[in-house]
This record gives structure tokens, sequence and C-alpha cells, in this order.
């Protein structure tokens, strides 16, 4: 047989086994028998294996790589992937549409989309001229991981599109999820052999997403069901209701359970008659998302910084479980408030073991007339958050106790007030109570905020109990000194932690504003503020109307901003920050070229210097990039103390290894 005939054959056999998946998958129509399916791609890998030059990467042999990789390197969405808001009875819902009716300002007869809530993984897929590229996982909405290779073991997602006129770039969303029976299935092998059981079908499909082994994960059974889109290049759809037509033409598997509706009643009717069937569905459900049909209206809705103003999820009533509450305990958060919170018999609910559960605030303590000894229902909300949902009086036996408001702080033992009379909220009055300096500490010190490597809640647990810090501040004023003075801190740990602290000082304005702790400004609100006004001074300028004009921000995220920086506290504090050398502005990233501009990095085993992640700040800084999987196409892999697999496969594959001083070197140059 000639080679031309060999590759006709190829593409025949090829296109036979995609139009049986999508007669299996997305119509539910099988036309060849399970037998004569797997002879199909049989003879495929039969032919491919003696002509590998015929080999494409959409071909239905490559689903399944069977290698192990170290780790997933990022994806940034070319569209944010954005959270939902949820309601949570019909009244919520219907609160939900005259809202969006008042944001249109004009009279508009809105047409919806419901479907089912899967209660899965969410993913994002991106096809390029019809072949499927890169898969991903949400991650934090902008970043998530690449996970292709496990994508392409779920047989439901086509690695070829169906069709001609495909868009140029498409990047649709869905969901992945394990059906309820092979979920029964992987606990009752994981049990015969020994290994912890997965908790719910949700857990065992984040675990499987994430295994390096891409074979094990094809054994799992995994499914996928596309509900949206965040770019379509050069292609344009009128309404959700013809995407989810065409995507499932083009062979994406959708929801056969979504319904058009003409209008609220219908959506109703929908989430009621589902909410009494939910346990008929193949795969978990946990409520209905409901989106306004037509795009042009989603645009004009918008989002806010978390979710889309035009979709929200109708949560069906959460799994529920009885227990007793053994005591109250109170908490005090970092901006005073006095929280209680319910210490619980630990009971299974959902699929998780729960022990305590926040009462909010006192008003809701009064409204569900609960009492240390009480049995009460708890629910995980939103099937996550677990809540006291009533007292079950008729256990009653007389011997619970009624829960008081304190008229001391439980850590400084200071007076306790509401700042006003209508306010739920009752606050500890003293600004320099420790539970709220180390709570304000830790927030300042994590991660999202200022990154300080080291400050951990341990150490700022004795740094305040000795009185050592008093403030936020105070931080700058560490000495190593300081340091060594508290348990199990050596020299090397002193010395790491200092210098943590003084490369905190660059951070970007964005993550400072995030790390002061403002109420109501989380990172994403943070980030816009710093691209807003660029410095700090500024701050202390603006009234509520100016910030109410940014339509991310409501009126009281506004009056917080306001009112923390019209206090003299705060520009006492920020003049602080100023001298100790901590950047108030919004720097623009710069790149400098040199010796590694487009050179590709990959780090294994403990660096003494620089942590991994202030390393791998350094290659973007000068021009680089790095990544955390290996591959021939890696130009420098730099090896710490005890590295660990990559290292072997870099000898293997002859890659330039250097170590830590070559790689500051490197930077240098």
């Amino acid at each position: 047989m000639s080679l031309e005939k060999v590759k006709k054959e190829i593409e025949s056999l090829r296109e036979l086994i995609r139009r049986a998946d999508y007669q299996y998958y997305i119509l539910s129509e099988p036309e060849i028998s399970d037998k004569d399916y797997d002879d199909l791609v049989k003879k495929l890998k039969s032919l491919e294996g003696k002509y590998p030059q015929f080999i494409v990467p959409d071909s239905p042999t490559q689903r399944v790589s069977g290698g192990i990789v170290d780790g997933f390197s990022t994806v940034r969405h070319k569209v944010k992937m954005l959270s939902l808001d949820n309601t949570y009875s019909i009244a919520e819902l219907k609160e939900w549409e005259e809202k969006i009716k008042r944001m249109l300002k004009r009279k508009v007869d809105l047409d919806y989309m419901a479907e089912p809530k899967i209660d899965g993984v969410s993913c994002s897929l991106t096809y390029e001229k019809g072949i499927l590229r890169i898969g991903s996982t949400r991650g934090d909405g902008q970043v998530g991981e690449d996970v292709t290779t496990n994508i392409k073991t779920i047989r439901s997602i086509p690695l070829h599109l169906r069709g001609l006129n495909l868009p140029e770039i498409i990047e649709v969303r869905g969901e992945v999820y394990m059906k309820k029976t092979d979920f029964e299935k992987i606990n009752q092998e994981r049990t015969k052999a020994r290994e912890a059981p997965f908790a719910n079908p949700r857990n065992a499909t984040s675990g499987s997403l994430k295994l390096l082994d891409s074979s094990l994960v094809a054994k799992r059974s995994l499914e996928c069901l596309i509900h949206s889109f965040g770019l379509a290049k050069n292609y344009s759809f009128k309404t959700h209701k013809q995407f989810l037509e065409k995507v499932k033409l083009w062979g994406l598997p959708t929801d056969s359970h979504s319904k058009w509706c003409k209008g609220l009643k219908e959506v109703i009717d929908y989430c009621l008659y589902w909410e009494q069937r939910r346990d008929s569905f193949q795969y978990e459900v946990d409520g209905v998302v409901v989106k306004v049909n037509a795009l042009v209206l989603q645009d004009e809705l918008g989002t806010t910084l978390k979710s889309p103003r035009w979709m929200v999820a109708y949560k069906f009533p959460a799994h529920q479980a009885t227990t007793k509450v053994e005591r109250i305990d109170f908490g005090v958060g970092r901006t005073g408030i006095i929280t209680p919170v319910a210490i619980l018999k630990p009971v299974e609910c959902g699929g998780v073991t729960i022990s305590r559960t926040t009462l909010h605030n006192f008003d809701e303590v009064r409204r569900l007339d609960v009492h240390e000894g009480d049995t009460v229902l708890i629910e995980r909300a939103g099937e996550v958050i677990p809540k006291v949902v009533k007292v079950i009086t008729s256990k009653r036996s007389g011997k619970e106790k009624a829960v008081r408001i304190p008229s001391r702080c439980p850590v400084c033992k200071s007076a306790v007030a509401k700042e006003k009379e209508e306010e739920v909220y009752w606050y500890c009055t003293n600004i320099d109570c420790p539970a709220q300096l180390k709570r304000s500490l830790i927030h300042f010190a994590s991660r999202g905020a200022m990154d300080i490597e080291g400050m951990g809640e341990s150490v700022i647990e004795e740094l305040v109990n000795r009185k050592v810090i008093k403030s936020v501040v105070d931080i700058y004023v560490l000495t190593k000194n300081d340091f060594l003075k508290l348990p199990l801190f050596k020299e090397k740990k002193a010395n790491n932690i200092i210098a943590a602290i003084e490369k905190s000082k660059d951070r970007s304005l964005a993550r400072f504003l995030y790390g002061l702790g403002i109420k109501h400004v989380g990172e994403k609100a943070a980030s816009l503020l710093a691209e807003r006004f660029k410095n700090i001074r500024y701050f202390f300028q603006l009234k509520k109307i100016d910030l109410e004009g940014i339509p991310e921000i409501g009126p009281i995220m506004a009056s917080s901003i306001v009112k923390f920086f019209s206090a003299s506290k705060a520009k006492k504090m920020i003049e602080e920050f100023k001298k100790a050398g901590v950047n108030l502005t919004r720097k623009s990233t710069v790149v400098k070229k040199g010796k590694i501009s487009g050179k590709t990095f990959i780090f294994t085993g403990e660096l003494k210097g620089l942590t991994r992640s202030q390393a791998q700040r350094l290659v973007e800084e000068n021009g680089g990039r790095w990544v955390s999987s290996m591959s021939k196409s890696i130009d420098f892999v730099v090896v710490g103390e005890n590295p660990g697999s990559k290292y072997a496969k870099a000898k293997k594959l002859e890659l330039k290894i250097i170590d830590e001083a070559a790689f500051k070197d490197l930077i240098k140059r």
C-alpha cells in the first residue's frame, strides 16, 4: 500500500471514530457496537504504529499519553472565569430579576436559559481552528492549571471539532464531573486497596483531574458538559441558546436537560420540578443556573468584580443533619467584631465532618433562640458553609443555657459596644486588642497581601504575646535579635525572615491596599483601586461620590474606604510605612532585556538565598519565562539542594544544568 493510501486510510478511520463518538456522547444514539468501535481504534493504533509520521495531536489515539508529569504549568484565561452569585429561594430569584430589570432602565421582556448546576470542577477548553489546544482548571479565575493531557482522556470532549466555518479561536467553559455509579465503583476499589475513600464525587473529580499520570486519569471515567464561553474570535452568537445549539453541532457535549424559558415563571417551574427530582440525575446536581438569553443584554448588564450580573444560581436545599451545641465561643476578628461560634458535637453532613459553625452575630443568635446544649438542625449552605438552620426545641431538657452578649472582650477584657445603634455587630472597643492585632498581622503578611514568608500565625502569636510588636507597621522595625529570642529561631531562620520583610517593601500597591484590611475591600477591589488611583496619597482626598462613580464599587465599599482614609490613625500609619520604605505607588512593570531574554527555566530542589516564587519572579522581570513541566525546550535547569526527579530527567535529556550561584550570575549580567 502506498503512503498516500495509508494516509487516506488513517484519516478515514479517524473520521469514523469521531462520528461514533459524536453519535454516542452528543446525540446518545450509538450507531455501532462497543466491539466494532474498539476494532476501529485498534486498527488505527496499528497503522499509526507502523507509520508514526502520520500521527497528529488530535488523533483519537492520542487521548492518553501514559507519561507522568512533574507538575502543571499555568494558563492565563483569555477572559476571566467569574464565580456565580447564589439565590436560595424563589423570592430571592424574583428579587434578582427585579434588580437586573432596574439596571436595564427600560421595559424589556426577558427570556432565559435554565440549566442544571452540576456539582463538579470548572474547566476551560481552548480550540484553535477546531483543534483542542489547551484544557485548564478555573484556578483563581484569571490563571488556571494546564491539565490538557488529562482533559484529553475525557472521551466526551472532542479533540477536533466537527463541521466547517469554525471560529479561529474559541474558549469554552464547562464542568468536569463523575457519574454517581463511577464514584461508588472507585470508592469500592479504594476501600479494597485500603485507601481512604473520596468524600463525594466532586472531590473525586478534582483529585482525578490533577493526577500527574494521565493513564490513571483515563481510568476514572470522567465526563464533561459545556455550558458557556469566554471568547469566540471572528465569530458571534446572538443568544445563549444559539451558542448551545451551535457547539452541539460542533461535537461538544451539552446538557440535554437545559431549557429555554420565555419568562421567569417558566424558570421557577423548571427549578421546582428538578428540585424534587435532583436524585434522578446520573451526576450530582446542587441547583439550577439561570442566564439571560440575549447576549447583547448580557453585555449591557456586565459583571461585578466577582460575578456576572446576568446569571445567577438557584441553589437546592443543602444536605442537613442534627447535632448538639456543646458550647458557644466568642471570636474576635481583625476589625474587632465579636462573633459567636457554635462548637458542635462532630457530625457528618454532605460528606464533611462538621464540628463548629459561625452564628454570625447576636441578632442571629436571638432569631434562632439558640442555647448552649440545644439540639440543632444544620446544613451546608451553598454546599460549602455549615450553618444552623433551626433549634429543635422539642428536645430541650431545661438544662440549656441562654447565650448572653459579653460585656467584655474575651481576649483583652476591654468594653464591648456597637459603633452605631442600628448595627448588628458588637465590637471590642480597644483598637490595640491583641486578637485584632494578631488577625491584622496574619492578613497583612499573607501570600495574597505582602507575602512575608516565615511570618506565620505561630510567629505572630509569639511577637504579640511578648509585646514586641504593637501595630502592623512595627513589622518593619523588627530586628534579627527580636526573632532570635523566639522559640525555634536560629541565625538562618532569623536572617530569612528579615530578608522576607525587606523584600515585602517592594510589593505592589494593590497588595499593600489589600493587606491594610479595609472593610469590604478584597484582592480584586484592591487591584482595581490601585489601577485607578496609582498613588496612596490620592486616597486621602477621595470622597464617597468619587468611588461610587466606579461601576464595580458600591456605596458600602465606598463608605468603608473613605472612613478608613479619613481617620487620623490611617494618615499616621501611612506616613510610618513611607518612612520604612514600603512602596506606596503603582509601578509599571519593566521587563529587562538581557542574557536570559526569551529563555525558559525550570527549578528543582531547595534554593538557599531565594524562595521558589522569588526566583521565578526574577526570571520574568529579566525577560525569561519559567515552567513546571520538564521538556526538551527548556534552556536552563536550576538545581538546589535535594533535587527531585526533574534533575534525573534533565540529565537524561542532556539539558543545561546550573546551580543557584550560576543562576544569580545570569540574572546580574
